[in-house]
């Protein structure tokens, strides 16, 4: 267990308590969430709040993690396996309770999740074929949009929420966008591998 699958587990665990702290029913356990009011007319959960900052930390270990198996050349197939587990269940976790509890809209999560199965399985499929899959820029810009959205979901919007403009679903739509996209672009580049070498291209 090297220092960067320490942190791929780590951001586990940290998505483990993002979905406690937001689906717990605190209210019927007779617990009382403070909540924060903006200009008395944005109420804040501070759950929201909570999980956007452990949203936060649990990305950074994902670009650390990477960042240090690649430079002491610690890269293994199960931080490989682990990795990819950690990705899925941070983001898409979180995007299926917001969008259960009414902050985005559910095409979102259908949207990035089905892109990402498909994507997925691409990439098994030409590795299992000898082809690595690299990422793309378009991948890379979805991604981007992704984790900021969500992060300012959290944070309800703030503090463009103030002029009523609507900066984090813009951000969620272009990630939307992107992950269907980079979806084709991933299916284009390697359709060979899943038909066969011989397929007229």
């Amino acid at each position: 267990m090297n220092l960067p699958n320490k942190l791929t587990i780590a951001r586990i665990v940290m998505t483990l308590i993002i979905i406690v702290v937001l689906l717990f029913p605190f209210s019927a356990m007779g617990i009382n969430i403070p909540h924060i009011f903006v200009n008395e007319l944005i109420d804040i959960d501070v759950r929201y709040i909570i999980a956007g900052v452990l949203f936060i930390l649990a990305s950074l270990t994902d670009f650390f993690d990477g960042m240090i198996a690649r430079k002491y050349d610690l890269i293994t197939d199960f931080g490989k396996m682990i990795d990819a587990i950690a990705d899925k269940m941070l983001v898409n976790s979180v995007l299926i309770i917001l969008s259960a509890q009414g902050f985005i809209h559910p095409i979102i999560p259908v949207i990035i999740i089905l892109r990402d199965t498909a994507v997925d399985s691409i990439k098994m499929v030409a590795g299992s074929k000898g082809n690595v899959v690299a990422a793309i820029k378009t991948g890379k810009y979805k991604t981007a949009s992704l984790m900021i959205g969500i992060v300012l979901t959290l944070f309800y919007d703030m503090p463009f929420e103030l002029w009523n403009i609507h900066v984090s679903d813009f951000l969620l739509i272009i990630a939307s966008v992107l992950s269907i996209i980079s979806g084709v672009q991933y299916y284009t580049m390697n359709k060979k591998y899943i038909f066969g070498e011989s397929m007229e291209i």
